[in-house]
């Protein structure tokens, strides 16, 4: 089979023939999935896809025009893209990217659409469209930045929107966790005992009475409030008591005492509210949270399958796949991008574990402007 694409470059240790190599693409990511679909058997395969697509700002965003990493590509320019498309020709841009996404997506796929908030409303529709109704999950709001304490005729704009979609009921879902703030543990964990642990009480008893058995029983004298009965049966609560994990009030109320240290170790349940701010200094303008597509890879696949990212800019989501051990393809028709992209995952071998295998690769007849 002849290969649409040729190589840039190739970085980590060399495999296996028809091993697999993660995937940095320079070209316009239509004709790259059409590729990827029709000439890499890779329909199906997907699972999971987090794309940060143009949010029709009407701007063109700039960087640096130090160059990052030296490979045989075009110069770059001070642009790194525009985003100029509005109305039925974004809605047309986004929906044909959209359809062969679908299709890259495996029935145990989920894909994330990170869009702002003037066109999150449309792209919504267009999801329903494509992935169905009944396959959407959340719509996240992302707190991107401090408030900016400047006047202006609305509100202060400090979110976007996440849409999370699965192309089946038979998802991928570990349960996501992000970890308290120290804000947080004061205010869930008020008490601090001689030792120094932070600590709350919660009642011993609960709603639901117990005429029969040990829990509906007077426990040292006290019976559980009307209409509730003992968490607990009397010799558990009496070991409680022994082990001190028992604090008695001065009305001689007992409440079980729940320390912070062996609680907060697996977070808390992630909400569909997220604060993951923009990174102070980005190499790319649009630059995310590394530890907001941690939480995202983490949760929506498992090591070993590819996830993939359309609109890759400066390849966040392809370090996070590649720190949890994912396989991953990355597209972008920046050259820029594709420089600070790689500048990225090399720096990877700088530490404990270089990252796996990839290669640079570019459209055979790419005659885009980078």
């Amino acid at each position: 089979m002849n290969t649409p694409f040729h190589t840039l470059a190739k970085e980590g240790l060399p495999l296996l023939d028809h091993q697999w190599y993660n995937k940095l693409i320079y070209g316009d990511n239509l004709a790259v999935m059409q590729h990827l679909i029709h000439d890499l058997d890779l329909a199906g395969k997907v699972t999971l896809i987090y794309i940060d697509p143009p949010f029709a700002t009407g701007e063109a965003f700039r960087v640096s025009t130090h160059r990052t990493a030296t490979i045989s590509m075009p110069a770059t320019s001070e642009i790194a893209y525009q985003d100029f498309k509005f109305g039925t020709d974004y809605i047309n841009f986004l929906k044909d990217r959209l359809i062969l996404l679908r299709e890259l997506l495996s029935d145990e796929g989920t894909i994330y659409v990170h869009i702002g908030v003037r066109i999150s409303h449309y792209v919504r529709l267009l999801m329903d469209e494509i992935f169905g109704f009944d396959n959407f999950i959340s719509e996240i709001t992302r707190i991107k930045c401090n408030p900016k304490n400047f006047k202006r005729r609305s509100f202060g704009n400090i979110k976007d929107t996440i849409l999370v979609y699965s192309k089946t009921k038979n998802y991928v879902w570990n349960e996501p966790r992000i970890p308290y703030t120290k804000e947080e543990i004061e205010r869930l964990f008020p008490k601090v005992d001689a030792q120094g642990r932070r600590y709350t009480t919660t009642p011993l008893h609960a709603p639901g009475e117990t005429s029969k058995g040990s829990t509906g029983q007077p426990w040292r004298g006290l019976k559980p409030p009307e209409g509730r009965h003992w968490r607990y049966p009397p010799h558990i609560l009496d070991e409680l008591d022994r082990q001190g994990l028992i604090e008695w009030s001065s009305t001689g109320n007992p409440r079980k005492k729940l320390y912070a240290d062996e609680v907060i170790s697996r977070g808390k349940l992630a909400q569909d509210v997220w604060e993951f701010k923009d990174p102070p200094r980005p190499k790319y303008p649009t630059e995310k949270n590394l530890e907001m597509l941690k939480l995202i890879v983490a949760t929506s696949s498992r090591p070993g399958d590819i996830v993939l990212d359309a609109f890759c800019g400066s390849g966040t989501t392809l370090l996070a796949a590649e720190l949890l051990g994912r396989k991953w393809i990355g597209i972008d028709n920046s050259s820029r991008a594709i420089h600070i992209a790689l500048e990225r995952l090399r720096s990877l071998s700088h530490k404990k574990r270089p990252p796996a295998p990839y290669e640079v690769l570019a459209l055979q007849n790419n005659c885009l402007t980078p």
